[in-house]
């Protein structure tokens, strides 16, 4: 029987755009890394670095052994697990009927996913304790898109990850005697969370990110769910 081999792909925008790489590391089936590899992509977005992670690690290992992906972008995960077979169905157009963005990235990815025992594994970024291989990989995205150079290795010579920092805690806030007030102009009602016209829970990001769309938004943005990722409001409804 032919073990799997677990993986970890990752990419890196700083400033999103902006300089832009991607990255993987491939272990084995106790999860020992092996070998990692990294590349840059010049000025790109974070989505572009993610898929591109992914597309390269595909293209490294080999389609007869069963492979477990784990990466921390819902959006490369979702694109390829799950609105793939409606873009195509529509003929890469989204449901809003816009173009499919980053088409041939994902079209080549398709092609290397074709016949293969592929599993992914959605596993949370910068996290305490977190998972090893995905904390290596975006070490080394981020570096390759900060030096902007190619660079790759064994399990010898792996990128060293950046501790993950906690969050500190929050001191509890006192209670409003206005808060239940009509006119909303409480100062709990500053921090809640507000709804969409449509129903949806919106609220304001605490970091910028890159919408579904492949749209950035920026820290203090409104974002609502979009898909299983956050983004921009109006997108939501292309996902739904």
């Amino acid at each position: 029987m032919v073990e799997r081999v677990i993986a970890a792909c990752d990419g890196a925008a700083k400033g999103n755009p902006g300089p832009a790489a991607w990255a993987y590391v491939v272990a084995d089936a106790a999860g020992v890394p092996q070998r990692w590899q990294a590349g840059p992509l010049g000025h790109s977005t974070n989505n572009v670095g993610e898929l591109t992670a992914l597309e390269q690690l595909l293209a490294s290992t080999d389609p007869a052994v069963p492979l477990e992906v784990r990466l921390d972008s819902t959006y490369t995960r979702d694109a390829v697990t799950k609105w793939l077979v409606g873009w195509k169905r529509n003929g890469w157009k989204t449901a809003a009927g816009k173009p499919v963005a980053n088409r041939e990235l994902i079209q080549h990815i398709d092609e290397l996913l074709t016949g293969r025992d592929v599993t992914f594994v959605y596993v949370p970024a910068h996290q305490v304790n977190g998972d090893p291989l995905n904390a290596i990989a975006d070490k080394a995205a981020s570096d390759a898109a900060r030096r902007q150079q190619a660079a790759g290795g064994t399990g010898a010579d792996l990128p060293e990850p950046d501790p993950a920092r906690t969050a500190p805690a929050r001191a509890a806030r006192p209670a409003s005697s206005s808060a239940g007030s009509s006119t909303g102009s409480s100062a709990g009602s500053s921090t809640a969370k507000k709804r969409s016209s449509g129903g949806s829970r919106t609220l304001a990001a605490r970091f910028p990110g890159t919408c579904p769309c492949t749209r950035p938004y920026a820290k203090g943005d409104t974002i609502t769910k979009v898909g299983s990722s956050w983004g921009h409001p109006e997108c939501a409804g292309a996902h739904a």
